[in-house]
């Protein structure tokens, strides 16, 4: 029984930030251009972590496009800069992201 807690505690523990991260990329409009699994306007958060996969700078490189916007990468449609997301909601947001399977 007690393992069984033990087991439930540790994955509540590690879903709640997956969640919270999402209500965050919702809050903050991401979800208006990206989704997680398919492309929209921009490409998907799986394409994203698949693409920057092993790139031990990805998390700074995505929270500063995140914050900065970005061109050319992806294709002809640039990521608009988002002004209104702190550096540290960027970077929640990039980790995220790029955990993202």
């Amino acid at each position: 029984m007690k393992k069984l807690l033990i087991a439930i505690a540790a994955t509540t523990v590690l879903a709640a930030p997956a969640m919270a991260d999402m209500a965050l990329a919702k809050a903050k409009n991401c979800m208006a251009c990206h989704a997680v699994d398919k492309k929209l306007v921009g490409p998907s958060y799986k394409d994203v972590a698949a693409k920057y996969a092993g790139d031990k700078e990805a998390s700074a490189k995505l929270a500063t496009k995140i914050m900065k916007g970005g061109a050319g990468v992806w294709g002809a449609i640039p990521m608009p800069a988002n002004p209104q997301v702190s550096a540290e909601e960027a970077k929640k947001l990039a980790d995220w992201v790029l955990a993202t399977k």
